[in-house]
């Protein structure tokens, strides 16, 4: 007898993050953390081995008022002023041609979650970068979608080549197309495309809209590590070039940018030529924002309005030490990889570096012999993935050539 609907994945989960994160802090706890390399965490750490958790951010959060803490939102779509600061944030001064509009989210993932959900049938299919954070895929399967993935490099660079001919072959299939974009600092590689490679996406997009509706999902969770931050924004420029077929959604994530991973909070940002077109997709995600989770917390959503107003130069002086931070972390692990050969993805900026794997075998093969050397990283399809995010940078030292020589053992 079967109690789930039909078409359920009732494949138990495998959270390869959390398994490994529980068998770090074990061995952490056995033979004392100054022993273990634990690069598994994708949260932002100090030199301490401590989670940061910004003063400019939580000072202000424990002044709220008990009372404002205990209320509901103004409405299940955000409160007002946290929708309109989550767009003049997001967005900048770089949309000038588009209509939009923003639905409050239980961090990046209910924005990424309702968007898969509500603006693809089941067993139509989602584009995914090959490399990618995996729950995209599980999101995926659990509203019955299939998903096709796209290359993301070829050699040092997007491989444009390959994005176009997995969306043109779906879109063949289907006359509409959703993609998924991790940019800027692409969780796991660290890659972010260049101005010029997003004018070509956008162009692109354009000429497969005239088949159908096109959506572009740009998940943007760590835009604000960019290591160039005043111009992070720039790419959205590109935006204005969508015609009236494409629509851009984008996944913010508030428990990102101000290290609140587990205060949930967040926005879907809807772009478009046309009012009409942002109305009817705002209409069908405020329903499933009521239906999924009814309400965002309302002090966590007037925390983000008044960290990034009153308290913006607070935030952005603090933040700012941990942006270095990763930029020291990332050059040293990097610089020493290529030096000793160590194959990573292209990396530009963001918490995390990826190890190239020939093979998924090979991985597996060379995760389990980093556990035995106390070493522990996460898998990621055609790779390993390096959190220099949580890693102090004393522990980044010679991490890289440690790693080539276990894996010089395999081969």
């Amino acid at each position: 007898m079967k109690f789930v609907k039909e078409k359920a994945n009732t494949t138990p989960i495998e959270d390869t993050v959390f398994a490994i994160v529980k068998k770090a802090k074990a061995a952490k706890e056995q033979r004392g953390k100054e022993n273990v390399i634990d690069a598994t965490i994708g949260s932002l750490y100090n030199e301490e081995e401590s989670i940061v958790a910004f003063d400019s951010v939580f000072t202000p959060y424990n002044e709220i008022k008990k009372e404002v803490k205990a209320a509901y939102a103004q409405s299940f779509v955000g409160n007002e002023s946290f929708r309109k600061q989550v767009y003049d944030w997001v967005c900048e001064d770089k949309i000038k041609k588009l209509q939009h509009s923003v639905i409050a989210t239980p961090g990046g993932t209910g924005a990424i979650s309702i968007t898969l959900e509500e603006l693809l049938d089941c067993d139509e299919t989602v584009v995914l970068p090959e490399i990618a954070w995996g729950s995209y895929k599980l999101m995926a399967t659990m509203d019955g979608l299939k998903v096709k993935t796209y290359s993301l490099f070829e050699e040092n660079h997007f491989n444009l080549a390959s994005f176009k001919q997995v969306c043109s072959e779906v879109m063949e299939q289907q006359h509409k197309l959703l993609v998924v974009m991790n940019d800027p600092c692409h969780n796991p590689t660290g890659y972010s495309l260049s101005i010029d490679e997003w004018k070509e996406v956008v162009a692109f997009l354009n000429e497969c809209g005239k088949q159908g509706p096109v959506v572009l999902l740009n998940d943007i969770a760590y835009i604000d590590y960019s290591y160039n931050l005043k111009d992070s924004r720039d790419y959205m420029t590109t935006f204005d070039e969508i015609n009236e077929n494409v629509m851009v959604i984008v996944a913010f994530s508030c428990s990102k940018a101000l290290t609140s991973y587990g205060l949930r909070c967040g926005a879907a940002v809807i772009l478009a030529k046309q009012q009409e077109s942002v109305r009817e997709v705002e209409i069908v995600l405020e329903k499933a924002a009521r239906a999924n989770w009814s309400n965002i917390p309302n002090a966590a959503m007037e925390n983000f309005t008044y960290v990034t107003t009153t308290n913006y130069d607070a935030y952005m002086k603090e933040k700012d030490i941990y942006v270095q931070l990763l930029k020291e972390r990332s050059s040293i692990f990097t610089t020493e990889a290529d030096a000793c050969g160590l194959k990573h993805y292209p990396y530009k900026e963001g918490f995390f570096v990826t190890v190239a794997m020939d093979s998924n075998e090979l991985r597996d093969q060379f995760h389990e012999e980093l556990m035995k050397h106390d070493i522990y990283t996460v898998k990621v399809n055609k790779g390993i993935r390096v959190a220099i995010c949580s890693l102090s940078v004393e522990k980044t030292k010679g991490l890289a050539k440690r790693m080539k020589d276990i894996l010089n053992t395999l081969k």
